[in-house]
């Protein structure tokens, strides 16, 4: 067993930080999650989490795997994963973190090029569909999975020769058959002690999920995601007694540093969601005090509420005037300059309500949404639209924006509730420094910074430099120590008449609109901009009704009035940006764009090529119509 860290100071490593707080509250609530075979919500304490990952330990230690074998875990989050993980990092071995819903083809060139010993997944359909690819796996020695009803096979293989054994294949079995398989080898005694990890050896490779090209796997330290914890531990202070309600994937460094390890540093309770589809039931069950998640949850919760207000004009004014004035307090708070006047002239007389009666009305029902104890909500992983940034704030929900890259572990920096500005990222956590570099290019050193890419020296070389510097990608600016994004280098658009845009921006102002689910900016050496779009289906139903057109008919998303009632939506979203970006076309479409049909990443980040491959002939298409309409 890992040695005891006295205080949170002294840890240098996971399997130390987890040992801290096994020793410092035992009995401590540490996780909660459903049992579908008892309908109920069950909990384990720190130490009952200790023992199941020991015994999860012992059987990776019976595998005699090399130092530093890599472990690939394809889980949804749960208690398995969380007892994956731990037991991989105990041993000495490198967690790769795969996501659950990726596509076989990718997870098939992950576990070959991070020459995986190990995969433990949930589901034995899904190995067969990764060996469906055809990738061979030369380094694969066993196959686990969670699900207790699959049968084993090469059991009598694994029964002769153990499992320590290299076999022609790799051995595939069950979580029981595994775990059981360990606790009555005879010979357990005798294998070596797994050596554990140094604060410098790797502590997870976590391939980047990449909006175009192959994934890269980023190498991260003991000391980097040790360093990214107790950065963020200091400027958020989470405690004992705060719960977490965890929903973003575990492949996802921001939910590994500030929803898995942070809590653990804490001594918080982390409860597991049942699914993204019952998250609005779960949120209200579990009633967080603290989430952590990406702006699509906050932008799709925002767009119900929208939705909901949109057929009654009356309670769209009430919730005008309750978030206009709640946005007044909340700057007036955080000493952010006042609100113009024009903000509350939506909400007409309504904005003279008084804001306990506003507060009543409006925000508390919203915030009981969440639970109605939330103390803190963290944003990251992409950027946060300013409207839905008002909206929350406005209305109660303490929305704080960080920002970081699986590069740096990731959080490189965030607000605190404290000293919250929406419209920035926040200040650089303790220990790390930054800077802007050529082309106003935000960089990053600091403990958190990768030790590189997995086999890419190249790559390593291109984005992090001699001196320690890290350049992120990113334009900003720093003023008076706050991080302001501007954009990703790569995907500023520069239109044929040399205007530069960037499409993040625009696309989350249009998808302040309810009717749009999903945005696609397009217009690089173009003469305008242009925009395909996926529109809501009910919101779609409802605009068709109102232009008497029959929304089941298939032209009819192409329907000249649509576009024009599209566009004259999307102007108003976009009124803030220069004229010169709000697009001029619009291609319709109702078919989402998913991690599945390859539109988007597991980070829920657009892939701009796939889409622009898929699209080709609409896009031309927008650009040969006179004045682009």
């Amino acid at each position: 067993m890992t040695p005891s860290p006295r205080d949170i100071a002294s840890v240098q490593t996971l399997p130390q930080l987890l040992a801290y707080r096994v020793a410092s509250t035992p009995e401590g609530e540490a996780y909660r999650a459903f049992n579908p075979a008892t309908h109920a919500w069950e909990s384990w304490s720190w130490q009952h989490t200790s023992l199941h990952v020991q015994r999860w330990s012992a059987a990776i230690g019976a595998m005699q795997l090399p130092q530093a074998a890599r472990i690939a875990i394809l889980l949804p989050n749960g208690l398995n994963a969380l007892c994956a993980d731990q037991s991989t990092l105990a041993t000495g071995c490198v967690p790769v973190p795969l996501h659950a819903i990726d596509n076989p083809g990718s997870i098939a060139y992950i576990l070959a090029d991070c020459e995986a010993s190990m995969l433990i997944l949930g589901q034995r359909a899904q190995w067969d569909k990764i060996c469906a690819v055809g990738t061979p796996f030369p380094a694969l020695r066993a196959v686990v999975f969670t699900d207790e009803d699959a049968p084993a096979t090469e059991a009598s293989a694994a029964d002769k020769a153990g499992a320590s054994m290299p076999l022609d294949g790799p051995l595939v079995g069950s979580l029981a058959q595994w775990l059981e398989g360990a606790d009555q080898a005879p010979s357990l005694a005798q294998w070596p002690t797994p050596t554990p990890p140094g604060a410098d050896d790797l502590a997870a490779i976590v391939y980047t999920s990449g909006t175009t090209g192959k994934p890269k796997g980023v190498m991260l330290t003991h000391r980097n995601v040790v360093s990214d914890v107790k950065a963020v531990l200091e400027r958020i202070a989470p405690t004992a007694q705060d719960v977490f309600l965890s929903f973003l994937p575990l492949s996802h460094t921001f939910e590994r540093t500030g929803g898995y390890y942070l809590p653990i540093a804490a001594g918080s309770c982390v409860a597991y969601a049942r699914s993204v589809p019952l998250l609005a039931e779960d949120l209200r069950t579990v009633r967080p005090t603290v989430l952590v998640s990406v702006p699509r949850i906050y932008e799709r919760i925002h767009a119900k509420v929208q939705e909901k207000l949109s057929r009654s004009p009356w309670k769209m004014q009430l919730y005008e005037a309750a978030q206009s004035k709640g946005w007044a307090r909340f700057c007036a708070a955080q000493g952010l300059p006042a609100p113009a006047p024009d903000d509350a002239k939506a909400a007409g007389w309504m904005a003279a309500l008084p804001w306990p009666l506003l507060r009543a009305l409006v925000a508390a029902p919203l915030m009981a949404q969440f639970g109605g104890r939330v103390r803190v909500a963290v944003s990251g992983g992409a950027p946060l639209s300013p409207t839905i940034a008002k909206c929350f704030l406005g209305l109660g929900l303490p929305l704080i924006q960080g920002y970081g890259m699986t590069e740096t572990s990731p959080v490189v920096s965030v607000n605190a509730p404290e000293d919250n500005d929406p419209a920035c990222v926040g200040k650089a956590l303790p220990g790390v420094e930054v800077r802007i570099g050529e082309n106003r290019e935000l960089q990053v050193r600091g403990p958190i910074v990768m030790k590189g890419y997995w086999k890419r020296p190249e790559d390593t070389a291109k984005i992090l430099n001699a001196d320690g510097w890290l350049g992120t990608g990113d334009q900003a600016d720093i003023v008076n120590g706050r991080i302001y994004i501007k954009g990703r280098i790569k995907e500023i658009i520069v239109t044929s008449t040399g205007e530069k845009i960037p499409p993040g921006d625009l696309e989350l102002a249009m998808l302040a609109d309810p009717l749009l689910e999903q945005a696609f900016v397009v217009g690089e050496n173009r003469p305008f901009i242009a925009c395909v779009a996926v529109l809501n289906l009910r919101e779609w139903q409802h605009l068709a009704a109102d232009l008497g057109l029959n929304p089941q008919e298939a032209d009819s998303l192409q329907h000249p009035s649509v576009h024009r009632a599209v566009l004259a939506r999307i102007e108003k979203n976009t009124a803030s940006f220069a004229r010169y970006a709000v697009p001029r076309a619009v291609h319709l479409t109702l078919a989402p764009w998913t991690i599945e049909n390859t539109f988007m990443t597991p980070t829920l980040k657009l892939k701009r090529t796939n889409l622009m491959g898929h699209f080709e002939q609409a896009i031309e298409g927008m650009y040969q119509k006179p004045g682009g309409r």
